[in-house]
C-alpha cells in the first residue's frame, strides 16, 4: 500500500478564531500547482484522496483536479492515529493520499515508519510518499519526499 502525505501549501496567517477559513497565499497556490503536477503524473488512477475540511487543504487538493473526500477526523489538531485509521493503513490495498496539516502528517510518517517518539517535518506544500512491503506494513520505505521548491 502507498500512503502519500501532502501538507497544505502556504496559507494566510490566522485572523481571530477562523483557522479553518485560512486561504492559500499566491505563493501557496503556486506550490499547490507545482506539487499537483508532479503528483498527477505519478498517482495511480485508483488513489483514494482524503482531505481536511480546512480551506487551505481544500484549495491545495483542488490543484490536483481529482475528486476527494473531506474528513473532519483529519482536520487541524488530528492525531497521527486518526490519519492512519482514516487511510486504512496498511490494509487499504490501493494508494491513499491524505492532504492535511503539520505536525500531524509528520507524526503520521514517524508512526508508520516505526519511529514512535519522533516526528518528521513536512514543509509547506511538501509530500512524503510511504510504501509498505508485501507483508502489510512490516517493512515500510520512503518512496519519495519532495517539496514544491525542489520541482
Amino acid at each position: 500500500m502507498d500512503l502519500i502525505l501532502w501538507r497544505h501549501a502556504e496559507a494566510e496567517e490566522a485572523r481571530g478564531d477562523d483557522d479553518l477559513g485560512r486561504a492559500l497565499t499566491a505563493r501557496g497556490r503556486e506550490q499547490a500547482t507545482r506539487m499537483a503536477a508532479w503528483l498527477g503524473q505519478r498517482l495511480p488512477p485508483t488513489t483514494r484522496i482524503l482531505v481536511s475540511p480546512a480551506l487551505r487543504c481544500q484549495q491545495t487538493v483542488a490543484a490536483l483536479g481529482r475528486s476527494a473526500s473531506t474528513l473532519a477526523a483529519i482536520g487541524p489538531g488530528a492525531s497521527a492515529k486518526a490519519v492512519v485509521e482514516a487511510a486504512g493503513w496498511p490494509h487499504a490495498g490501493a494508494a491513499v493520499l491524505v492532504v492535511g496539516h503539520q505536525p500531524t502528517l509528520g507524526e503520521t510518517a514517524a508512526l508508520v515508519l516505526g519511529a514512535r517518539d519522533e516526528s518528521r517535518r513536512l514543509r509547506k506544500g511538501a509530500v512524503c510518499w510511504l510504501r509498505s512491503g508485501p507483508d502489510d506494513g512490516a517493512a515500510v520505505e520512503v518512496h519519495a519526499r519532495k517539496s514544491p521548491d525542489e520541482l
